[in-house]
């Protein structure tokens, strides 16, 4: 990827520097959405990892982080489907968005959820993505980047 795509422009969306009002915040607000929604997949992850453990008499116990990484997956790409935004996001006022300025779908919900896990996966780069949330022009993630989608705050219908 070069260095000048990482702050082209995209059509369908807020310029930062004519409406920087669709970025100020916006990382700070997608930390916290993420501690929201952290939250949430464990207040509902650990129960049912729990639960399926004691079913399967402590034999489900064995994959009790997968279980839990499946409810944050599933809950990930159907929010995000659903509303271009997670609960946490919605909560504090951010939503995803495509190049084009359109909410993500079903399929650029799971791919935006794919390589979410994949940085979340490997440390360091998800020590990159937080870099690029900080110092890129949209304010994207790893994954925003390859996708070509962003948070911004929610505009007002």
């Amino acid at each position: 990827m070069h260095a000048d795509s990482l702050n082209a422009p995209m059509a369908g969306l807020p310029d930062p520097e004519r409406d920087p009002q669709f970025y100020d915040g916006v990382p700070t607000r997608r930390f916290v959405a993420w501690c929201v929604d952290l939250l949430i997949v464990l207040l509902v992850g650990v129960p049912l990892a729990t639960l399926f453990g004691l079913m399967t008499l402590f034999v489900g116990f064995s994959i009790f982080p997968l279980i839990v990484a499946g409810v944050g997956f599933a809950y990930r790409v159907l929010t995000i489907a659903g509303g271009s935004a997670t609960w946490g996001m919605r909560f504090t006022g951010i939503e995803l968005r495509r190049g084009d300025g359109s909410r993500l779908d079903f399929p650029y919900a799971l791919a935006h959820t794919v390589l979410y896990a994949v940085c979340v996966g490997f440390f360091p780069l998800q020590l990159v993505s937080c870099a690029t949330i900080l110092g890129s022009r949209y304010r994207q993630s790893l994954g925003d980047m390859l996708l070509g989608t962003t948070a911004i705050n929610r505009p007002a219908d």
